[in-house]
């Protein structure tokens, strides 16, 4: 493999940036990126790991959490609560696995760590879930609910998908839990 073919995998990286979420970034301004998403997530996954006492290795997590989103770049980003949510990972998968085939040589345990994340059956995975679901939801709370209202989503709707975070990390769910019944006196959820 050359540098072209080098610096092509790298310019296909930066395809993330062009992956448009709904979450809002903090203020509410504009929506951010998958790419931005990605750092964030990496950030937030090694200070949870830290904050909740966690012997996990952070290099695998970090890892885990720089190709979780990779599949967008042939998805795209999936709404947390859409509808056709569940079939989606099979399409990242296939884009994971195409670069992979592509570009493995530079990162050849790419599409290993994504099934990885995906499954979430490592202690890794399962926290970098949990930092996962938390950063959208802290963006909804900083942003008084923007994306929750704009999608007309229920305080149930959040809760269910949300849930596995009890068994991860249950002081962060207790938190989460007084979030929402904060956000739905607010109206920034619907409570149902």
């Amino acid at each position: 493999m050359s540098i072209p073919d080098f610096t092509e995998f790298l310019l296909h990286l930066d395809g993330l940036k062009l992956v448009e979420r709904r979450t809002y970034i903090n203020g509410g301004e504009r929506r951010e990126n998958s790419a931005e998403h990605s750092w964030h997530v990496a950030m937030a996954a090694w200070a949870l790991a830290n904050y909740l006492g966690r012997d996990i290795s952070i290099g695998r997590l970090l890892r885990l959490a720089l190709v979780h989103d990779l599949g967008e770049l042939g998805a795209g980003d999936t709404f947390l609560y859409a509808a056709d949510r569940a079939e989606v990972s099979a399409k990242e998968r296939a884009c994971v696995a195409e670069m992979a085939d592509e570009y493995g040589v530079w990162l050849p345990d790419m599409l290993s760590l994504w099934d990885e994340q995906e499954l979430g059956e490592t202690p890794e995975a399962r926290l970098l879930k949990v930092a996962d679901r938390l950063l959208p939801f802290l963006h909804n709370v900083a942003s008084e609910g923007k994306t929750w209202r704009e999608h007309d989503i229920a305080r149930s709707q959040v809760l269910a998908a949300h849930a596995f975070i009890q068994d991860e990390a249950p002081e962060v769910f207790g938190w989460i839990e007084v979030q929402l019944d904060r956000a739905v006196r607010n109206g920034w959820l619907r409570d149902a």
